[in-house]
């Protein structure tokens, strides 16, 4: 048991001194929490980010991540069409579990659930048809 102050912890209820025997975990627990209120107060400082980081508009990313130039939004673009072209060139099979596998987000196993298909067979298709895609890719680089 180790002994903490109160008044250290909430300033605004406790005027005076007032100790307190709490177990070593809430001591760990409360010093975790103050390093990381201590980092936060770091990114904030940092970043120049004198709003919170927590907002859910968006925000943030405007603070931390910088917006991307024309050549980077063309560079992505064509990317995107290259892989596009790229993945119809693959088996209606592997291009369908790749697309569900990689833009649906969907698991294996969701997969292999629908199509009525083995897991093991869904997964080495969606593998073979990655090995594939990186030689179309290779190649039309």
């Amino acid at each position: 048991m180790q002994k903490i102050n109160l008044r250290e912890l909430y300033p605004d209820v406790y005027k005076t001194d007032v100790f307190v025997d709490v177990a070593e975990e809430i001591v760990a627990a409360i010093r975790g929490q103050e390093q990381d209120d201590a980092a936060y107060e770091r990114r904030k400082f940092r970043h120049k980010a004198h709003y919170s980081l927590n907002r859910e508009d968006g925000i943030e990313n405007d603070a931390l991540n910088r917006s991307l130039t024309p050549e980077e939004v063309l560079e992505q673009k064509l990317l995107r069409e290259e892989v596009y072209a790229a993945l119809m060139q693959l088996t209606a099979i592997q291009a369908r579990r790749i697309y569900a596998r990689f833009y649906l987000g969907m698991t294996v196993a969701e997969i292999a659930r629908i199509e009525g298909a083995d897991r093991r067979r869904v997964w080495e298709s969606i593998r073979r048809g990655l090995k594939k895609l990186a030689r179309l890719l290779d190649t039309a680089q």
